[in-house]
């Protein structure tokens, strides 16, 4: 079956097969592919069938496209205007594992519809059924109906391994003892596993767990895209956490009555976590969906009575930002996603967009009574040159009111060069490099956050077996981060443009995807250890 690159090709030539087959020709049931791209140009998808044995034993000799017996078209149908036909149905072929309704559910044209061939929806509803993970490549096409002016709608599906492992954490971290002390380096590992497909329904249940020395953080999810057959999406998310937080710039007193070991270095708040979260959505288009969630959780936080460091060259308390012994956290959680990416692991075109806004809820939430607001999106652009890849990125966050600090901003999710939070857990108690000489450096946790940053990607592998894809990546962007006290009343020290707490970040490493999930090979974390990097005043010697 020979593809035809342009749509308005497309267009005419699906008019011309229909014609001819509405004329009497007896001939094998034509497809025509629609322009599409996927991971492979040519899928494994199943051949159409033989023709007939009476066709095979006469066969007719061939007609070129001019000489071919057909009626004028009407004018409205090929030379003016886009060229429509009515659906007669959907055919879908390959899923051996997933449910025909799971396909459907994400394919927005039901039998009766008229069909342009040049409506971009076919080719978002494309993206849409690639980024469901379920698939390795989609594909549709086009073939005659029952009758003059029908056709039906082939998709082909080549499955992917509905067990996916979502995320690999391993890393080194800079960490401190229950007492403040630091230690030298200390890895920490996690997994993140889920089953996408649960049984062909569609539905995802998954589990998480990370841990490093004294720490740990669990988490099982479930989403169902279709609740009860309707067309809302329902989820739900258990939690737990039994770690620790560092707090401190740089020479930390702190004292506490029931404690008779020497203080210094860091100030540490054990805390733990239990909870979970309901969540239901709905798509408001192909591309574009609506989520709301509610969250509760309860916490148990101890810390020492009394603590304080040096923030510039100026001693101040330190504020530890969660409540003393047990508190509850209540919030309810609205967002906004509207993504046009054409893969889901390694995107070439398309964007991404998500709006979240969150509010702690009264009265359970008179523990934590705060407001956040956050903006992301990126745009992937295909490059005309072998296929690279260029993505630009913007996020900012806002947030007000009394947060507990692990809901508040980390400099670890926004630099490259430190551990993000796993499971909502920091892992590193490391300063940010500083390449700038800023503020960024007294600063962990803020109210205030922005990124801007860029990455290009060059495909160095593509195959169809286990590994699908491997790119070469690098990035490079600059953020801020900061609180209210850091904008109002900067600490002692600093002056001029180091008043501003921004800072560089970069990566560089592969982008791996597999029949078991996406993976990136990163090496910034590493480069974080090399001693490059700027100070503040009170780390001066």
């Amino acid at each position: 079956m020979q593809r035809v690159r342009g749509r308005r090709t497309i267009a005419r030539l699906s008019a011309l097969v229909l014609l001819f087959a509405g004329s009497g020709a007896r001939a094998a049931p034509a497809e025509i592919p629609l322009d599409t791209w996927g991971v492979d140009d040519d899928p494994e998808v199943a051949e159409p069938p033989p023709p007939p044995a009476e066709a095979a034993t006469a066969p007719q000799p061939a007609v070129p496209p001019a000489a071919l017996p057909v009626e004028p078209p009407p004018p409205s149908t090929v030379d003016q205007g886009p060229v429509r036909y009515t659906l007669e149905g959907i055919q879908i072929r390959g899923n051996t594992r997933t449910s025909a309704r799971v396909v459907l559910r994400y394919v927005p044209f039901a039998a009766g519809d008229v069909i342009d061939v040049d409506d971009p929806e076919i080719e978002l509803t494309r993206y849409r059924l690639l980024g469901t993970g379920f698939f390795r490549d989609v594909q549709f096409s086009l073939k005659k109906g029952s009758e003059r002016g029908l056709i039906v709608l082939v998709i082909d599906v080549v499955e992917r391994n509905t067990i996916v492992v979502n995320d690999i954490f391993m890393g080194l971290s800079a960490d401190a003892d229950t007492q403040g002390n630091a230690r030298p380096l200390t890895a920490y590992a996690g997994l993140d596993v889920a089953e996408t497909n649960l049984g062909g329904t569609g539905m995802t249940l998954g589990t998480a767990a990370a841990m490093a020395q004294g720490q740990l953080a669990l988490r099982v999810r479930f989403l169902d895209p279709a609740f009860l057959g309707s067309a809302w999406m329902t989820s739900a998310v258990l939690s737990f956490a039994d770690a620790k937080e560092y707090f401190g710039n740089a020479g930390v007193l702190w004292s506490d009555p029931g404690s008779t070991d020497d203080p210094r270095d860091f100030a540490i708040v054990r805390y733990r976590r239990f909870g979970g979260s309901l969540g239901v959505g709905r798509d408001l288009s192909i591309s574009t969906q609506v989520w709301l969630h509610y969250r509760l959780e309860s916490i148990d936080a101890a810390y020492p009575r009394q603590a304080s460091h040096l923030r510039g060259f100026a001693r101040e308390p330190i504020d530890f930002d969660v409540v003393r012994g047990s508190s509850v956290l209540s919030t309810i959680r609205a967002s906004l996603q509207h993504d046009t990416r054409d893969h889901p692991i390694l995107p070439t075109r398309g964007w991404f967009v998500a709006v979240t806004g969150e509010i702690g809820l009264l009265p359970a939430g008179l523990d934590y009574d705060y407001q956040r607001l956050e903006i992301e999106a990126a745009k992937y652009f295909r490059l005309p040159w072998n296929d690279h890849v260029l993505k630009l990125d913007v996020y900012g966050g806002a947030l007000a009111g009394n947060a507990p600090f692990f809901e508040q901003f980390y400099v670890g999710d926004f630099s490259d060069f430190l551990p993000d939070r796993v499971l909502g857990v920091s892992f590193d108690r490391r300063p940010p490099p500083n390449l700038l000489g800023t503020q960024i450096v007294e600063v962990r946790h803020g109210e205030y956050a922005f990124r801007v940053g860029a990455e290009y990607r060059i495909p160095i592998y593509r195959g169809r077996r286990s590994v699908f894809g491997i790119d070469f990546f690098a990035s490079a962007g600059i953020y801020g981060l900061a609180s209210r006290r850091d904008l109002v009343r900067p600490p002692e020290g600093y002056s001029g443009l180091a008043l501003v707490p921004v800072d560089l970040t970069g990566n560089l490493g592969l982008r791996v995807d597999t029949s078991v999930g996406g993976f990136a090979f990163a090496f910034s974390n590493v480069l974080g250890f090399m001693p490059v990097r700027g100070e503040g005043p009170a780390g001066e010697d």
